[in-house]
């Protein structure tokens, strides 16, 4: 049920603008940047992105205009490329061609690149639906230039704070798409900064929720709880235990998700109770499949999918790049999980039992990560007490190396240089399971690096 209704939308553009000449120029010079920087190693995805707007400033607007079902926005701090990935996929699951920017570059730029390394010289994008993934901050230029049709926003938690200022200066640029979608708004109620901009859509705009039932709130903690129980185990710590209260929580949902098990979850969709299995890691990645198959029902709700092809095509989403993903190197996996602010890691921690693995943690303070490293210290690291890490990495590997003896966890090994750790740590326990755990621009250099070594799927990413 929704607090708005909405129908299908027709087009939000009446046709397509007439294309400049210098868009063809544009994707010609995009596309041989592309491949330069793909030979080369040099780059990242987002460089040919950033050069065909300098040339042509009109190229994402003209580009993602007249799409039959229009756009998709995904944002908010976290879970956005694994959730981008499950919309996806579901919808194409379901019959609509879809185009994505499918390596976590989440900058306009970035969704650009997409497009040149997607487009054939004609310039048109065929697809039924763009599904796109924003950071926070780049999704409010996006919709200067492209009014999204439908917008799923997932949380707003203290990540990269050097970067946005306070949680309310995040909060409030989430707001300004809210703002500008034309079709329906999906909000998690759960958080209350995110179910509170509802208040922001357009009369016209649509809005609908997904949440948590409450046997599960206490396992998915927002901004507010973490903060509330860091206070309480600071003082009288007897509340941190309690079930959280959130004001938005009996807002009606259009999904809930019910239970948690190894690899499978239960729904309530309309007061159905529906199960799947999962190919996703991580307990948190099943609230964020709550999410997708809200945005999915709206998305969908001309032609209302049935209960047996959303439960298939969830089970058929695998992980995003550098989301869990497993890469095999001698037979044995090597898993690479992102951590970027201290609920994803809490959350990362308690996802994975780390008896019969080696860990590896790496921690770099690029721009991209965020400079300010302090949130480590509000990551409980105990449950590796009993298995040790092997190799702790990145610039901030000795910041890692100390929090991790605070909570009493051993280390094997200290080395700031990617490379020669990851081999390093390869190298131990030859065949046995490996797990990761890694800052963005960590993810990407060791993904580079065993690419290098093994075979490594490619997501167009240079190193």
């Amino acid at each position: 049920m929704r607090s708005k209704t909405s129908k299908a939308q027709p087009a939000d553009q009446p046709g397509r603008p007439r294309r400049p000449w210098r868009s063809l120029l544009a994707l010609l010079v995009g596309k041989a940047v592309r491949h330069v920087s793909r030979l080369s190693h040099h780059g990242g995805s987002a460089l040919p992105g950033k050069v065909v707007e300098r040339i042509d400033p009109g190229f994402l607007a003209r580009t993602l205009s007249g799409l039959p079902r229009g756009v998709v926005l995904v944002s908010g701090t976290n879970g956005k490329t694994t959730t981008t990935r499950m919309v996806a996929s579901m919808l194409e699951s379901l019959g609509l061609k879809v185009f994505t920017n499918p390596t976590g570059s989440n900058f306009t730029r970035g969704v650009v690149s997409a497009l040149v390394s997607t487009l054939g010289l004609s310039g048109r994008l065929h697809a039924d639906i763009a599904v796109l993934e924003l950071d926070e901050a780049y999704a409010v230029h996006f919709v200067r230039q492209v009014k999204p049709r439908y917008a799923l926003l997932l949380n707003v938690m203290r990540d990269q704070l050097d970067r946005f200022g306070e949680i309310d200066t995040t909060a409030r640029l989430l707001g300004q798409v809210a703002q500008a979608t034309t079709g329906t708004v999906v909000l998690n109620r759960e958080d209350p900064r995110i179910a509170s901009l509802a208040a922001q859509t357009p009369a016209r705009t649509g809005v609908a929720y997904f949440g948590l039932s409450d046997d599960l709130l206490s396992y998915f903690p927002t901004d507010d709880d973490m903060h509330a129980s860091d206070q309480d185990a600071d003082g009288a710590g007897a509340a941190s235990t309690s079930r959280p209260v959130r004001p938005g929580h009996r807002l009606p949902a259009e999904v809930t998700l019910e239970r948690v098990m190894d690899h499978r979850a239960a729904f309530r969709l309309d007061g159905r109770l529906l199960e799947t299995d999962l190919r996703l890691e991580g307990v948190y990645n099943l609230y964020n499949a709550a999410a997708a198959l809200a945005l999915v029902r709206v998305v969908l709700e001309d032609r209302e999918p049935d209960d047996a092809a959303l439960m298939d095509a969830l089970s058929k989403v695998t992980p995003a790049f550098g989301r869990g993903e497993v890469i095999t190197y001698r037979g044995a996996p090597v898993e690479l999980v992102l951590v970027k602010n201290p609920m994803g890691f809490r959350l990362a921690l308690s996802s994975f039992n780390p008896a019969g693995q080696d860990t590896m943690i790496a921690i770099r303070d690029e721009y991209a990560d965020g400079r300010d490293m302090s949130w480590l210290w509000d990551v409980d690291f105990t449950s590796l007490r009993d298995t040790g890490v092997a190799m702790v990495s990145g610039t901030r590997a000795y910041d890692m190396a100390l929090r991790l003896a605070y909570d009493q966890v051993p280390t094997e090994a200290i080395e700031t240089d990617l490379d020669r750790a990851l081999t390093a740590f390869l190298e131990v326990h030859p065949g046995r399971p490996k797990r990761i755990y890694c800052t963005y621009t960590s993810m990407l250099r060791l993904r580079s690096a065993l690419g290098r070594i093994t075979s490594v799927d490619d997501a167009g990413v240079g190193a």
